[in-house]
């Protein structure tokens, strides 16, 4: 049976990859979508084909081209959301808040002779961008009533958050944080009435995916162990978290979800 949702999805990293699914997705299921985005001129069409697709579906599709990490962009989208909201009169509000920003450093912490190493910069950015501005949109929604009763916070993490993996250390460290961030929201929302659950995918082709260093090694490892002889999908990534949108999933809170098809049982 179709899940239907209602109300507005507001997915930080709307353009691509696993956000631009699930925006998809949540459009299909019913809901309207704010997408929050960072794209060049070359990269804005693939924002544009998200937005069109979410309004092929019936649905509202506003978005923002803006840094998702800037105090002051986040607080001008949240004011004109707000306006919106009030100028359609019908009682809505921001039920999801999906965090699906891939934008870090990729360098070693400590590399051999001519490699360049990571920088305070670079460590802090990439904590600031991947994991602590969950925090800051979490906090600015519930300030202006968003994420109350059936509220749904979703949060991409990956297997890099328990493991190391090559020039992957400040992002690992990020997504050890995001983990930690969903865990301490889950226990503050539970009186609030939403929930904050991470998501953790197994390996997906995405623009990410593909700036790692060596990740060809990482997609053929999970292919050669994986049960179900194929990579993970940003639709069935998707497909989840509508699922896990529904009100039915309100007891479920407060965890690191995978979604892999058995890769990571698999060992």
């Amino acid at each position: 049976m179709a899940i239907t949702l209602d109300g507005f999805a507001l997915v930080l990293g709307a353009s691509s990859g696993i956000g631009a699914a699930t925006a998809r997705a949540l459009a299909r299921a019913g809901m309207d979508i704010i997408g929050v985005h960072l794209d060049r001129r070359a990269t804005q069409p693939l924002a544009d084909a998200v937005r069109a697709d979410v309004e092929a579906a019936g649905r509202a599709a506003w978005f923002f081209n803006v840094n998702a990490a800037d105090d002051a962009k986040r607080r001008a989208v949240l004011a004109d959301v707000a306006e919106r909201l009030v100028a359609r009169a019908k009682g809505e509000t921001v039920r999801v808040l999906m965090h699906s920003i891939a934008f870090g450093s990729l360098r070693p912490m400590v590399g051999g002779d001519g490699e360049e190493t990571l920088t305070r910069a670079q460590i802090e950015m990439t904590l600031d961008v991947m994991a602590t501005s969950l925090v800051y949109w979490a906090q600015d929604l519930l300030a202006m009533g968003a994420l109350g009763e059936h509220g749904r916070v979703f949060a991409m993490t990956s297997g890099g958050s328990t493991q190391a993996l090559p020039s992957y250390g400040a992002v690992g460290a990020a997504k050890a944080a995001l983990e930690a961030y969903v865990r301490q929201l889950a226990v503050e929302g539970a009186g609030r009435g939403f929930t904050a659950n991470a998501i953790c995918a197994g390996v997906t082709r995405t623009p990410a995916l593909e700036r790692i260093p060596g990740h060809e090694l990482l997609v053929e490892r999970a292919l050669a162990k994986h049960p179900q002889g194929r990579l993970t999908t940003t639709d069935d990534v998707a497909r989840c978290i509508v699922a896990l949108a529904a009100p039915e999933t309100d007891w479920m809170t407060g965890n690191v979800i995978r979604v892999d098809g058995g890769e990571g049982a698999a060992g």
